[in-house]
């Protein structure tokens, strides 16, 4: 992904990628400075900030910034976990709601507690008693569709999980493989949100159907398309226009995000008035990114102090046009474009992280032979 398409990283879900990754030394060259001048910074591939902030924030603190980008989420936080011992930098940013467990249980992370951490929004914050992570940005996975094709055919879009399994929109939806894309697996936990594992289902279709197996086996009935990655989603199957690109595909619903729609304005040479594409409110699920001080970081000093910039109010601020994300911290302005043309979906699904750790793996296994076989 582009590092101005926000969230639209592949995450990989299965522990056998560790192995794989056991042998493969870091994307972005030597390991993490021993310099106590400099602050190494792991992330995945989408990390993006303005050239004067992180400017700002070394003639402040002193300390230099190094990034290594280390792929998708996915692979990231995986390679960090088998790193731990001897790790590749100071902090690591990334590591979100869907996977936070994995990163925790494994001993990732060393306590800390970030400054300014009081101004970070409460339904955002996390293990309290210990600190080791530090919310940093939030979003939502969602389907989004194509305008256009809607107009063109009098249809009205789907607005929510249940549209989607209706007759009218057979054959429309494209959605990522859950055991290989982080929207993917969003979407999946998503409808695991909203219809329950069987019966702790909150909805009647569920009810009937089984939860949320039974909703995805009428979304199979129905003709969703699994592909691998966002970016083939996105990018080669939806109709809808990508960054102001001329579309490839066919299919007018996605599964992306909720930011989606500023990107294609954003990007797009000439802006258009109205976004291209718009957002299913009713299938969105809250997604919050973290960072935290990696155990054995080489440089901890200069890694607290980057982690109290990265709640900082002028980071905060900064994040929503490089990385299409939402703030954490209260009060912090959000630019027009993004209450224009893609407002914070208002209710969308969330889902427990100590639900996520106990039923993840086993879902997405369920998820697959149902879905994929």
């Amino acid at each position: 992904m582009s590092n101005k398409k926000k969230r639209l990283t592949a995450v990989v879900v299965g522990l056998g990628l560790v192995g794989a990754l056991a042998g493969c030394g870091s994307s972005g060259g030597d390991q993490g400075s021993g310099d106590s001048k400099t602050v190494t910074l792991v992330s995945h591939d989408s990390w993006a900030a303005s050239k004067d902030v992180i400017a700002a924030f070394e003639k402040q603190s002193g300390y230099k910034v190094k990034v290594l980008k280390d792929g998708d989420s996915g692979q990231a936080v995986n390679k960090a976990i088998l790193t731990k011992d001897n790790p590749q930098g100071d902090v690591f940013f990334g590591v979100d709601n869907t996977l936070l467990s994995r990163a925790l249980d494994n001993g990732l992370f060393q306590p800390y507690e970030a400054k300014g951490s009081e101004r970070i929004k409460a339904e955002y914050r996390v293990d309290q008693d210990q600190h080791r992570v530090t919310p940093v940005d939030t979003g939502d996975i969602c389907v989004n569709y194509d305008k256009k094709y809607f107009a063109d055919h009098k249809l009205e879009p789907p607005r929510t999980f249940d549209d989607l399994v209706e007759p009218q929109y057979k054959n429309l939806l494209v959605t990522e493989n859950a055991s290989t894309s982080s929207p993917g697996l969003g979407f999946l936990l998503g409808t695991a949100a909203k219809y329950g594992d069987g019966g702790t289902s909150r909805s009647s279709e569920a009810e009937s159907g089984g939860g949320w197996e039974g909703y995805w086996k009428k979304l199979k009935a129905n003709g969703v398309k699994v592909v691998d990655g966002w970016e083939q989603a996105y990018n080669e199957e939806f109709s809808g226009s990508a960054g102001g690109k001329k579309a490839k595909g066919d299919r007018p619903l996605v599964v992306s995000y909720a930011s989606s729609p500023p990107v294609e304005v954003v990007y797009a040479d000439p802006k258009p008035s109205t976004a291209p594409t718009g957002v299913a409110e009713g299938t969105c699920f809250r997604q919050v990114e973290y960072a935290g001080l990696l155990s054995n970081a080489k440089n901890s000093e200069g890694g607290k102090a980057f982690l109290d910039f990265l709640v900082s109010e002028r980071f905060q601020a900064d994040m929503p046009l490089n990385m299409f994300v939402y703030p954490v911290r209260e009060g912090t302005p959000v630019p027009p474009e993004f209450t224009k043309f893609g407002p914070q979906v208002k209710g969308p699904e969330t889902l427990d992280p100590a639900k996520i750790a106990d039923h993840r793996d086993q879902w997405v296994k369920s998820w697959t032979s149902l879905v994929l076989k």
